[in-house]
């Protein structure tokens, strides 16, 4: 079961009804209701039974809502007061946006079941005090849905039932000390104004606001200090109250005409100096690193996903460019920079020096096919994988930037590496920072998957997958697949006709012929598809894509990742730490033997291997488009 929605009672035979109606109009389904009712006089629990709920001995608030969560089924629990209602699809948009935001404990927003200005006004403000200090002060503004995992509350002993008042927001405190805290915004709870209506304004202020203040200040308050009354039946203001409170209503309702027509003035002026544009789909700009094929073979998979969601402009330089434009309407040319390698070996000084040469080209090609665009259409977010002006237009134009690649699992995680890489490793840091800055998010793609580092807004997915690589049904042939993009590996390829009794078909040198062993083909992808998905095993650099295919096909790798890409090298190095082939620094014959000896050790550890597909990074990259375009 995912869900068991709690609820303490007391002689709630008037509210009750309402929440229990509103529940059973959900769409979702896959739910229980727990009433932990406190000896109610009235006819509480033979409603709930009449409406199948389970039904549990109560007390105090903290008292019920633990005696329920001990007898729940439900992965989560939803805590709701009896006197809510929940508005159409609250249950469906609260758990998805609690799954997709990671939360361990999270409160919705409220809404007031009331049509007075004031009450929305009150309520409004409410919900943006939770909001504002969401990351600084986890607080919730009564228990008006808190959500949380089941193990987390079990984890963390339920609510504290010595405390007589703010019982709900110190349970929230404690389990955001263990796991994320979120208010939500997708899902927001029908609330009675009952109190407000018998206790006023003043009071409810008083009471919440020194409640608050104390939270602040790390003490706790008892329901005594503020004659909080948990059965409702305090004493009803007086008329002098009700006329003071008549009076500051008609303020409000004086401030709020003020307030509209202010909108109204600045919406006027605005649209003097601006066009509105009425669009029927959000406007995604994709941009695109250049380097290699990898960046474009991910973002093509994930392009077509939701080109018809969104109205998508692709950015991008060099190879990758030319085959998204081969795919894709919307396509533009812009700068990139490329790493020199030679001898197999990125030569700094030698990539420095070209990026300087190309940077006056790159800045004029950037400005006026990304940044002038980008300044016409006004896109609703930016996502980069790894492209440098990404983020420089989404700093300049105030964009929300999205980052999905595999290169940020070395910023966002606590990565292994081998020790004597540790140069390498805070050089790529370094870079990698300068490439795409503070982004909105980071979705990660990758094969390997240590922990996300502390306060780091980061997720890990399998890797993306050519939906045609998904398709193939692996075989076991005599050849062996090496695929090189640098055209200074063709020395270390070349090593390989020493091994006369191996066959080796070789992709990346953009030529067709026949030495030997050795097979060049030129790049296609239907005969690539093939000749990868019979290969008995794999050669290659570090390239992430490549790997993660051949991981896909179950097929053994022997990585040798260019000398000084940190990025490689540790792909190389997570193979062989996974047990999928093994990583070394230099190539030669004996070694590759070696290797093609080892196959089965390898292909066992590989056949552990999940078949996964592309549908969770597309719903979590959509999610977050949604959210950060609003």
């Amino acid at each position: 079961m995912i869900l068991s929605i709690i609820i303490p009672t007391y002689n709630e035979e008037e509210y009750l009804p309402v929440l229990l109606e509103s529940i059973e109009k959900q769409s979702f389904e896959d739910y229980e209701i727990i009433v932990a009712d406190a000896n109610s006089t009235d006819r509480t629990r033979e409603i709930a039974e009449e409406h199948g709920c389970i039904v549990v001995d109560g007390g105090l608030p903290a008292v019920g809502r633990n005696n329920g969560a001990r007898v729940a089924k439900g992965e989560y629990l939803l805590f709701l007061d009896s006197d809510l209602e929940l508005t159409d699809d609250y249950i469906r948009n609260a758990l998805y946006e609690f799954r997709m935001e990671r939360a361990g404990i999270a409160i919705t927003q409220m809404l007031p079941m009331s049509q007075k200005v004031e009450d929305k006004l009150y309520h409004d403000f409410a919900n943006y005090f939770m909001v504002r200090v969401e990351k600084i002060k986890p607080h919730g503004a009564g228990c008006y849905g808190i959500i949380a995992r089941k193990e987390l509350h079990d984890e963390c002993g339920g609510f504290d039932e010595d405390l007589t008042f703010g019982e709900d927001t110190d349970y929230i405190e404690r389990l955001a000390k263990k796991d994320r805290f979120k208010v939500l915004r997708s899902a927001k709870v029908g609330v009675s104004t009952r109190r407000l209506e018998e206790d006023g304004i003043e009071t409810l202020i008083r009471q919440y606001g020194k409640s608050t203040v104390n939270d602040f200040l790390g003490k706790r308050t008892e329901a005594s200090e503020l004659d909080y009354n948990f059965d409702h039946g305090g004493e009803k203001a007086n008329q002098i109250r009700f006329e003071g409170l008549q009076k500051r209503v008609d303020r409000v309702n004086e401030l709020k005409g003020d307030y509209d027509e202010s909108i109204q003035k600045i919406n006027a002026t605005r649209s003097k100096f601006m066009i509105k544009k009425n669009r029927s789909k959000k406007v995604v700009f994709y941009c695109v690193c250049g380097e290699g094929m990898g960046h474009a073979i991910r973002s093509g998979v994930i392009i077509d996903r939701i080109k018809d969601k969104y109205d998508v402009y692709i950015f991008s330089s060099d190879r990758a460019y030319e085959y998204l434009n081969s795919k894709f309407d919307n396509v533009y040319k812009i700068g990139g920079f490329n790493t020199v390698y030679i001898n197999n070996k990125v030569n700094n000084l030698q990539t420095l020096a070209n990026a300087i040469k190309r940077n006056p080209t790159n800045m004029k090609i950037g400005y006026e096919n990304l940044y002038k665009k980008a300044r016409e259409i006004r896109p609703d977010v930016i996502v980069t994988d790894f492209e440098i002006y990404a983020t420089m237009v989404s700093k300049l134009l105030q964009i929300p930037l999205i980052s999905l690649d595999n290169i940020h699992m070395i910023t966002q995680t606590k990565i292994h590496y081998p020790e004597h890489k540790r140069i390498e490793m805070l050089k790529a840091k370094g870079v990698i920072k300068t490439y795409v800055v503070k982004p909105k998010f980071h979705i990660l793609t990758s094969f390997f998957y240590p922990k996300i580092r502390a306060k780091k807004n980061a997720i890990i997915y399998p890797p993306v997958i050519r939906e045609d690589i998904l398709k193939l049904e692996p075989t076991n042939g005599d050849h062996v697949i090496v695929y090189q993009t640098s055209r200074e590996s063709v020395k270390l390829v070349r090593k390989l006709k020493a091994l006369k009794d191996e066959k080796f078909i070789v992709y990346g040198f953009n030529k067709d012929e026949v030495d030997g062993n050795l097979t060049y083909k030129k790049f296609n992808e239907d005969v690539f598809y093939d000749d990868l998905a019979s290969a008995k095993a794999v050669i290659s650099n570090g390239g992430f894509t490549f790997i993660s295919e051949a991981i896909s096909l179950k097929k053994p790798i022997y990585s040798v990742p260019a000398l000084g890409n940190f990025e490689q090298t540790l792909n190389g190095y997570y193979v062989e730490r996974l047990g999928y082939g093994e990583y070394h620094e230099v190539m030669n014959a004996q070694r590759v033997k070696n290797f093609l000896e080892r196959l089965p050790k390898y292909k066992k550890r590989l056949s552990t291997v999940k078949k996964t597909n592309n549908d969770g990074i597309i719903k979590e990259l959509i999610y977050r488009i949604e959210k950060y375009s609003k």
